[in-house]
């Protein structure tokens, strides 16, 4: 009785506060998860890390949703599974873009995707700017390198395209009768599709058990309590909206950095993590007026 009232007292929690601050709790959780991760690809390798993290998610929000009691029409388990596997690709691809690249140039490529979306709804010039304020934060952020390589560079396009893709149809999905089990069930299915990719790492787990599981593990910091946020939100905001509020997430990662690991922003990072905090600001007077 008690543990359904708490669940319901954070349900309430969760849909009445602003997704600004969803968005960076979402934020922490996800950059936590993928520090974690990222120490574990020289080990299991990086798409079988991603693999695990996509189906550990999976696997945590079917079992605390129940997915298996509740039926989802077949229109709605077409859009599901494209998500999942929409989801699922996304990830991957930024493992491998980070494994070719500097982090910063892969966010910076990679964030292309949801400003075409977020370009895309704007109707006015206070939202141009904003968000042409929010795209100079994250390129100062990103601290953009020459180092790297074109395959780098192609799959960091690629996790933007699926980010756009990701936006458009995780909208959908969180607007239909499916919502959070769409969200479980398609995350499922979006591993098993991806999971080719990562076959020889997969056939290694059995000698490296405690790291598959922690790899497993980092699926419920950095998708299945992240995506769960954004469903909440895709319901309250537009998907422009949505698009737009993505700048927080490189901005957070900042800031987690300084605070988990001690490192120090640069006059850079701290420039970008302001022009990001404004352009958020103008966006939510706009929203609000």
């Amino acid at each position: 009785m008690t543990s359904s009232r708490n669940i319901k007292k954070t349900q309430s929690i969760v849909n009445t506060s602003p997704p600004e601050t969803l968005f960076i709790l979402g934020a922490v959780s996800q950059y936590v998860g993928a520090a974690i991760a990222f120490n574990l690809f020289d080990t299991l390798g990086v798409s079988t890390v991603a693999i695990l993290r996509v189906l550990g998610a999976a696997i945590v929000t079917i079992l605390i949703r129940r997915s298996w009691k509740r039926s989802i029409p077949r229109g709605d388990l077409v859009w599901v599974a494209a998500f999942g596997v929409v989801l699922a690709g996304m990830n991957l691809c930024f493992y491998l873009a980070i494994d070719n690249l500097p982090l910063g140039n892969a966010v910076a490529i990679e964030f292309l995707g949801p400003i075409v979306i977020a370009f895309s709804g704007q109707r006015s010039f206070r939202s141009i700017c904003s968000l042409l304020l929010a795209s100079i934060g994250v390129a100062l952020l990103a601290e953009v390198s020459p180092e790297g390589s074109a395959t780098g560079v192609v799959f960091a396009l690629a996790a933007g395209s699926l980010w756009a893709l990701y936006i458009l149809l995780g909208s959908h999905v969180a607007r239909s009768n499916a919502h959070m089990d769409g969200l479980g069930i398609g995350m499922m299915i979006g591993a098993i599709v991806i999971s080719p990719a990562g076959l020889d790492g997969l056939q290694e787990i059995g000698s490296e058990p405690v790291l598959a599981l922690v790899a497993l593990s980092t699926g419920i910091l950095s998708s299945a309590i992240p995506y769960s946020i954004d469903q909440v939100v895709f319901r309250r905001v537009s998907r422009f909206r949505f698009a737009f509020l993505q700048a927080l997430l490189p901005a957070t990662a900042v800031l987690v950095g300084t605070i988990t690991l001690r490192q120090q922003p640069s006059l850079l990072e701290l420039s970008g993590i302001f022009l990001v905090i404004i352009a958020i600001l103008l966006r939510k007077q706009r929203a609000e007026g």
